[in-house]
């Protein structure tokens, strides 16, 4: 009897297992974090006026934090009186629930331009993981709103917040959450993801937080933590918090970083704005993960906060001098570049959609190695500056502008 009880425990546990690591993780920038959208049959041509509005809100408050959709919800990060708020609705735009996660930020000084949400919130079965720009990581109830459990970086983890503040979208694997409090002794942290409690912290760099939202790689021996500081792109043991390599991305440091690395095994893709850095730059990773090897860098190729795409063995970036460039990711060449204004740029159905800095939303179309414009509008809801990611899903583009977020039939 014993005996089958045990089987029985073991055959429970298994499934319990099993079922955590199907769960499909809605999170920044698609399911692989790279910008790229399983969608099929949009529009190759939106109509002149751009395509057709379902819905909208202006509820949502200053900020810049794009949002996530689920099978049957969206997800986004905004104010409400001042509050870093959690906001829930269903796919026509009705409100589902709204949760509080702490002060919001509103900046000093230069920064005070800025305020508001920044990040996209992580969604992982029924569990909903938030930060606000205060550095405040919330865990919440998919169906309730209910908030199950949070965690300070300033305070519970002596983090350190920039000038513009923490914009990070948090990464998860089975059983853990990753953030970057950025504090010279707990630079990052590895935290259970059902209850919160920390399981280890790194001073990794030892250096500050820069915007970046980062990913996991996965490798034979041992998944690390990949994420971009102030000063350097570097790899952090998962299992033990044990710094791996760190790779100084600038001669000078004196711009932004706010790029999710792109990793196509066995290399890491990194783009950054320094103006005497190395703008472009690939990386080999070992394949161990424990360093990695400079393959080449493109200077005059420099992005801070748009995002890029790797698809087709090209690699797809805009650039301020408004120009969406094609690269070769073997040599980092410019091989093709149409204008295009510098912005969030993603992947769908061979098409790219870029959200510019300056309202334009544009399509292209990429076929034959080509990029075709298919569309074009202006985004004339909301407020303050255009610094969003669009997100597709299910024929769906949303963008968000400030207090307004927008919902765009595109199939």
């Amino acid at each position: 009897m014993k005996k089958i009880n045990s089987l029985f425990s073991l055959i429970v546990l298994l499934f319990i297992s099993q079922f955590a690591i199907s769960q499909t993780v809605y999170q920044w920038r698609g399911l692989d974090r790279d910008g790229k959208y399983n969608e099929s049959g949009l529009l190759d041509q939106w109509p002149e006026d751009g395509p057709q509005l379902l819905w909208s809100t202006e509820t949502l408050g200053p900020g810049y934090a794009a949002p996530v959709i689920t099978s049957d919800k969206l997800l986004i990060i905004g104010v409400e009186n001042g509050i870093s708020t959690l906001f829930a609705f269903d796919l026509k735009g009705n409100l589902l629930w709204k949760s509080t996660n702490g002060k919001s930020f509103v900046g000093d000084g230069f920064s005070a331009r800025f305020p508001g949400a920044r990040s996209t919130p992580t969604v992982v079965g029924n569990m909903i993981y938030a930060t606000s720009g205060l550095g405040r990581l919330g865990c919440f109830d998919l169906n309730t709103g209910k908030e199950l459990w949070a965690v300070d970086m300033l305070n519970d983890l002596d983090g350190y917040m920039n000038e513009f503040s923490y914009a990070e979208s948090v990464v998860t694997d089975e059983n853990a959450v990753y953030c970057f409090p950025g504090g010279k002794e707990i630079s990052v942290a590895k935290l259970d993801r059902l209850t919160g409690k920390t399981i280890w912290t790194s001073e990794a760099t030892g250096d500050t937080t820069h915007f970046v939202s980062p990913i996991l790689v996965n490798l034979p021996s041992r998944k690390v933590f990949v994420s971009t500081s102030r000063h350097y792109v570097f790899g952090v043991d998962c299992e033990t918090g044990e710094l791996l390599w760190k790779y100084d991305i600038a001669i000078r440091h004196d711009g932004d970083h706010a790029n999710t690395p792109v990793y196509k095994a066995p290399y890491l893709y990194v783009i950054t704005n320094d103006d005497n850095g190395k703008g472009a730059i690939k990386l080999e990773l070992s394949a161990d993960g424990s360093s990695v090897k400079e393959v080449w860098t493109n200077e005059s190729v420099k992005n801070d906060m748009g995002g890029y795409i790797l698809n087709d063995n090209k690699l797809f970036v805009t650039t301020e001098n408004k120009y969406l460039n094609v690269m070769d990711p073997e040599t980092g060449a410019v091989l093709d570049k149409v204008r295009s204004s510098f912005g969030g740029t993603i992947f769908a159905d061979n098409k790219i959609i870029v959200y510019g800095t300056n309202g334009d939303v544009r399509l292209f179309n990429y076929e034959n190695g080509k990029l075709t414009q298919g569309g074009l509008f202006k985004v004339t809801m909301g407020s303050q500056e255009h610094f969003s990611h669009p997100v597709v899903a299910n024929g769906v583009l949303y963008i968000r502008h400030g207090e307004a977020l927008m919902a765009y039939k595109i199939k």
